[in-house]
């Protein structure tokens, strides 16, 4: 049984896109991942499931994660005891509960923080890359700024501000803010308010916003892909630099860690060594939650980046 706590920001539009087409919305997000990167991911949060514990696994991940509908997927496959709580918010918020030893497993998509909240202070006992996605440049169909014939992302974003926008911030600290926020800094331009607008919730509000008001925004594909009825179209997505890879952490300073075997396996990774990728294996609930994994990535497809017809 896996339950769910929504953070600051959660609306009940939000709630009810969790579950809805997720097949679509995981196929996006998990189109790239390589077996290895799915079955390593697996084995790190079965070994946590398998170990004993008192209370539930807590594992914090965002809202691109749950609106996509790859959570509800996840929480499919959750085979404990212990039983799943789930944490949903902005990555931000979600590395500094991992860092205070308030959650015990994350799945983030905000490199940058993760470096600089868990993996450089000493937080990240396991990590294991787990999907690679792909951000858009999303706006009005008659993109008055020329931003889908811009070369690179950067490009798309100097030519919105010249065109004085609108465009719609997340505003929240998420994995889709920070890279927006890149992106600003690359072409040199501050947004000026008189355009810009941050939306500071969730990103199917924010894109629901960005459509009413015909502006332009960042979005996560997989997200835009599964919410459908929306007038903005995707402008621009072939870019590298759009790129956007989700990543699962076992938190060291949460519960999980202090359970029998599991630092043991941290140690052993972290050393060089294969004992903690073995390990999880002597476990029938991993090997049985692997093995639908595998069984499922099979099936995923990923979106062509030059196809404007998602």
């Amino acid at each position: 049984m896996a339950s769910r706590v929504q953070g600051p920001g959660a609306t009940d539009h939000a709630q009810r896109t969790g579950a809805r087409r997720s097949q679509q919305g995981v196929s996006a997000l998990t189109g790239r991942s390589s077996r290895r990167g799915v079955r390593a991911a697996v084995m790190c949060a079965g070994l946590v499931a398998c170990t004993s514990g008192e209370r539930p696994l807590r594992l914090g991940t965002t809202y691109t994660v749950e609106q996509s509908g790859a959570l509800a997927v996840l929480d499919s496959l959750w085979t404990g005891p212990p039983p799943l709580t789930t944490v949903v918010a902005p990555s931000g918020q979600i590395l500094r509960a991992a860092a205070n030893g308030d959650l015990d497993v994350v799945i983030t998509h905000a490199p940058s923080l993760e470096q600089r909240l868990l993996v450089g202070p000493g937080h990240a006992l396991l990590r294991c890359p787990l999907a690679a996605s792909r951000f858009a440049i999303v706006g009005p169909a008659a993109d008055p700024a020329h931003v889908a014939t811009a070369a690179t992302a950067a490009e798309a974003f100097r030519r919105i501000a010249s065109a004085g926008g609108p465009f719609v911030s997340r505003g929240d600290s998420s994995g889709t803010h920070v890279k927006e926020l890149a992106l600003w800094r690359a072409t040199g331009v501050t947004p000026a308010p008189r355009w810009y607008l941050e939306s500071g919730t969730d990103q199917a509000t924010t894109l629901h916003l960005a459509d009413e008001r015909r502006a332009y925004a960042l979005a996560d594909l997989p997200t835009y892909a599964k919410l459908g009825g929306l007038a903005s179209r995707i402008l621009s997505a072939a870019d590298t630099a759009l790129t956007n890879p989700y990543t699962l952490y076992v938190v060291p300073s949460g519960a999980a860690s202090r359970r029998p075997g599991l630092r043991d396996v941290g140690d052993a990774r972290r050393a060089g060594g294969t004992a903690g990728v073995a390990a999880p294996r002597r476990h029938a609930g991993v090997r049985a939650a692997t093995g639908r994994v595998l069984r499922y990535g099979e099936t995923v497809r990923e979106y062509p980046a030059g196809d404007r017809s998602w």
